[in-house]
């Protein structure tokens, strides 16, 4: 009864119909971060129809996903595999699960930073997250190089036409989110 609700647990929330999967292995032969993943794409999908609810939502996979969607578009059974570990990172928040919820927080503010300036504002960014993890220290050299060498501007480089990003983000992101 186990792996049946998580199965249809994460076809519900995802619209999904994740039990079509005959295990194929393209989703993971085109991840480029597939090499850092302790789960790998089409095994992550199998541990979900095998109900393996704590292996998945504490797996490091669904935190190294950089969301490409290159596994999405690869799959020939139209999976959005993408949307799947996007959905599980949810669930691992959630239920206290999660490994990496610094990368969700840098998630979100990154996508929050795009929303609103059409771009990353890369130092605004970089200050909300920091103050939000207290961690000031690490990765200070490095930022400052980046600053001095130009690659990361003081201040925000936003977008002309926001109008037009504002329906995107309505008609993409926050339209995936509501269905999730």
């Amino acid at each position: 009864m186990k792996q049946i609700d998580f199965l249809q647990e994460i076809e519900d929330i995802t619209g999904e119909k994740v039990s079509t999967c005959f295990q194929c292995c393209k989703c993971t032969t085109g991840c480029p971060v597939v090499t850092r993943m302790d789960i790998y794409p089409h095994n992550m999908i199998r541990h979900i129809i095998l109900g393996n609810r704590d292996k998945v939502l504490t797996s490091k996979a669904i935190w190294t996903c950089i969301q490409c969607i290159t596994c999405s578009v690869r799959c020939p059974n139209n999976i959005d595999i993408a949307r799947i570990l996007n959905t599980l990172r949810k669930i691992a928040i959630q239920e206290g699960k999660a490994l990496e919820k610094d990368t969700w927080q840098f998630d979100t503010m990154f996508m929050e930073s795009v929303k609103k300036h059409g771009r990353l504002y890369e130092v605004g960014t970089i200050l909300r997250y920091k103050i939000t993890t207290r961690d000031f220290v690490k990765d200070f050299k490095m930022g400052l190089g980046l600053l001095f060498k130009g690659r990361i501007g003081i201040m925000p480089h936003t977008i002309k036409n926001r109008r037009a990003l504002k329906v995107l983000f309505r008609n993409t992101y926050e339209a995936r989110d509501e269905s999730e």
